[in-house]
């Protein structure tokens, strides 16, 4: 099996141009990479177990070559042809196709790396398994010889928007590398946060290869900001660099949240990095446990492999020494000689420590995958055992039966990611360790993905409270956002909903109008009924007018019996009785219908109010009129020998009443059929309030009743102005006058009341108009009669009546 590990990074590039004349140099590897070495050595460690088995890849026996990419990209393409270069078979066609004896190359490499090399493998059908590749661009460019062991990084990125929102989050910094793939996944970060109203408030990409210059810039502007949530999507070691100038500079107080290629990386938990790291949050792949490995990370060691250059420099980063022969060499070298006698179980670094098994895990199983799939293809069958030289790369891998946790191509749709949400917290002993406090699982409902257990994690500086990344408050419901010109889209202000609008959500955009029976409570965030009004029993003007109703019934009452009891009296008879009687019953009426003003407005209610008032003070003025002719036509009759006398029969005048009260209900019956009156919700009088009112249907019978009312008032107030000089004993013309004069008044000065007022004192006006001109009548008229029948009977008698007649 190949595999292309990367031992160091920080290449030493040539810095002068080739002059093409000459073959170029290599470039220089430094920086020795302890977990990249535990990665191969993961692999070592598989390929040894499956050699152990006799139940795997029985009688045949697994090896391994391994070269350093060094982080780059040139030497990744020389590996690559090494290792396709080794085979014993020649390219002896066009479409350079062969048959490789390599199952699989395993290579911890970068998005372009991996472009490079799944190119170079592609042609000839050899799988690359890459460690640590996570771009879903790969699907695009539908590299089928590639396959991954890591979640893409569209899954990390949503992990990444669901802890932003699941803290509430909203305005946060981005930093990120400026290679292509950090800078294309970067974009899909500010996507993604935007769909989900998450601002960014500055982004800085910057690389390891950056002036000193514009690290510490980027740092200034770290340390100026106030804004403390800061998304760190970059390679681990451009973070290193980074961080060597947040150390430099005293930067704390930044709650970071890690992207996977850095966040649980044991390198940055050494001091003096430790505290400015400490709370830091990210998504990593879960960790696992391989039994054995780490028995078999301490047994390296130099002496049991002299000359291999890997082991030398190991133990050298590991103890800081040197392999070499230094005595008498160099004096400005400082480091001592190693013996090859130190020890490994004494370290602790990132090569010995197996507690975070993440990566080196999936190297595991990815190695156990190729094996089976060999194990499968080597079967013997029905037609005998295959030959070892007849199995094709293609093939192995065409043939695997591993479970969707270990290998997968962008294909695969039904691969289940998950990932661990980490945190950098100090242990016991003081050191940085990253602990597991959350978990992300793409396979849950949608809404459910992340859990996380907020008591376990430990902030920044070692805070226990969540730290703030909002640009403003939420707007509580009652009101909604205005927008800053000029800002983010999270930097807003609150402002409370207008009348009749309600917002009844956090953060609300707009403000929604109340329906018209509706109006918002005092904290707009919730519409009510409005509460209907209308003229009822209850209220203090209603429990007026009904008093007075009452008091104006009982005293018609009581001048009816007066009146029956002494309707022989001379001054009863000479008033027309019959007459008297038929007002007193139509003023009982008057102020009996005062009362279905006072009541809920219906339908019945709405037009008996109208139509039983009309008619009844069409019969009162009926009766005053007749009285008014009776008296005119008696003094001319007398006066003057005609036929008038004839009208002044009881016969007659009830005739005329009956036909001029007649005359309106004809009228009142026309309106109710045509357009009868009916309840309807007034709105536009109050707000909050809708006042119940009656309608009068058509205004024109509204109108022409009126009409008949005041032409009638108006021929019995001519009749009783003409009448009003006859002898004392026959003063009513008088009385008429004056009531008539007061029925005219407050009618007048009704309508203009009735029109703009709302309708509970729009009907409290009209209820107290009937009341009025019916005690008008009541008072002006019998009053004086009962005062004269009751307190001075001796003026009730006929002598007293022809003494003023003859007068």
């Amino acid at each position: 099996m190949g595999g292309i590990f990367h031992f160091h990074y920080h290449p030493i590039r040539q810095l002068e141009p080739s002059s093409f004349t000459t073959e170029p140099q290599s470039p220089r590897c430094e920086n020795f990479n302890l977990i990249e070495f535990r990665l191969a050595q993961t692999m070592i460690f598989a390929i040894n177990e499956i050699n152990s088995s006799p139940e795997l890849l029985p009688n045949v026996t697994l090896g391994y070559k391994i070269y350093d990419g060094c982080s780059s990209e040139t030497l990744s393409v020389k590996a690559v042809m090494a290792l396709i270069g080794t085979q014993e078979e020649s390219i002896s066609d066009y479409n350079c196709t062969f048959t490789s004896r390599v199952p699989a190359i395993f290579a911890d490499a970068g998005f372009i790396r991996s472009l490079v090399e799944a190119t170079l493998t592609g042609p000839f059908r050899i799988p690359m398994i890459s460690f640590s590749a996570m771009c879903q661009c790969f699907g695009e460019h539908n590299f089928e010889t590639l396959f991954e062991t890591m979640p893409s990084d569209s899954l990390q990125i949503m992990a990444l928007t669901s802890l932003l929102k699941h803290f509430g989050w909203n305005f946060v910094g981005l930093i990120q590398s400026t290679s292509t793939y950090m800078a294309q996944e970067s974009e899909t970060i500010l996507q993604e946060l935007k769909q989900v109203g998450i601002c960014i408030a500055f982004r800085e990409a910057f690389s390891e290869t950056d002036s000193r210059e514009r690290i510490n810039q980027l740092v200034n502007n770290l340390k100026q900001s106030h804004i403390k949530i800061i998304i760190a999507f970059a390679t681990l070691a451009d973070m290193e660099v980074l961080f060597q100038e947040i150390v430099r500079q005293n930067v704390t107080g930044i709650q970071w949240i890690g992207s996977q290629s850095w966040i649980s990386v044991p390198i940055l938990s050494a001091e003096p990095n430790a505290r400015y790291l400490l709370g830091a949050l990210g998504f990593d792949i879960p960790k696992a446990n391989i039994p054995g490995l780490k028995e078999f990370l301490l047994q390296a060691n130099p002496k049991q492999s002299p000359g291999n250059p890997l082991l030398n420099e190991f133990w050298e980063k590991t103890f800081h020494c040197s392999m070499r022969n230094i005595s008498g060499c160099c004096p400005e070298f400082q480091a001592q000689q190693c013996t090859g006698n130190e020890n490994l179980q004494d370290v602790n670094n990132s090569y010995t420590d197996t507690s975070q098994l993440r990566v080196s895990y999936h190297v595991y199983k990815a190695v156990y995958v190729i094996a089976r799939a060999l194990h499968n293809l080597l079967s013997c069958g029905d037609d005998g055992c295959p030959k070892l030289s007849d199995v094709t790369s293609w093939q192995t891998f065409q043939s695997t039966d591993a479970d969707g946790s270990a290998i997968h191509s962008h294909s695969d749709g039904n691969w289940i990611q998950k990932y661990e949400l980490v945190n950098r917290q100090i242990s016991a002993s003081g050191a940085i360790d990253v602990v597991t406090v959350g978990r992300y699982d793409s396979s849950r409902p949608s809404g459910q993905e992340l859990k996380i257990s907020e008591q376990d994690i430990v902030w920044s500086n070692g805070q226990k409270e969540v730290p703030r990344g909002i640009c403003s408050e939420s707007c509580p419901p009652g009101t909604r956002k205005s927008m800053r010109p000029g800002e983010p889209v999270c930097c807003f202000d609150c402002v409370q909903c207008h009348a009749a609008h309600i917002s009844n959500v956090t953060d609300a955009r707009s403000c929604t109008k109340c329906p018209l029976e509706y109006w918002p409570n005092q904290y707009r965030n919730e519409c009510l009924l409005k509460e209907v009004e209308f003229l009822s029993f209850q209220d203090r003007i209603g429990i007026t007018l009904i008093s007075f109703t009452v008091c104006g019934a009982c005293l018609t009452i009581a001048t009816a019996v007066v009146f029956f009891k002494y309707r022989h009296s001379p001054l009863a008879r000479a008033n027309n009785s019959e007459l008297s009687f038929l007002m007193l019953l139509s003023l009982l009426l008057c102020f009996l219908s005062s009362l279905l003003f006072s009541a809920q407005p219906t339908h019945w209610s709405c037009t008996l109010r109208f139509t039983v008032f009309s008619v009844t003070v069409v019969l009162c003025l009926s009766a005053v009129l007749g009285k008014t002719l009776v008296v005119l036509l008696a003094f001319k009759s007398v006066t003057v020998q005609s036929k008038r006398v004839k009208w002044l029969n009881p016969r007659c005048q009830r005739v005329g009443v009956l036909t001029l009260t007649s005359i309106q209900c004809l009228i009142c019956i026309l309106w109710i059929t045509a357009s009868p009156p009916f309840p309807f919700n007034n709105l536009q009088y109050y707000q909050h309030v809708i006042s119940l009112e009656c309608h009068v249907g058509s205004p024109i019978y509204f109108t022409v009743i009126f009409l008949y009312i005041f032409l009638l008032a108006g021929v019995t107030l001519a009749a009783a102005y003409f009448a009003r000089k006859l002898p004392d004993s026959f003063n009513e013309a008088t009385h008429i006058t004056f009531s008539l004069l007061l029925f005219l008044v407050v009618w007048i000065t009704f309508f203009p009341v009735y029109v703009s007022a709302p309708e509970k004192y729009a009907a409290a006006v009209h209820a107290f108009a009937i009341l009025a001109s019916s005690f008008g009548f009541l008072l002006c008229i019998f009053a004086p009669k009962c005062y004269i029948i009751l307190l001075r009977p001796e003026k009730n008698t006929r002598k007293n009546l022809i003494n003023f007649s003859s007068k």
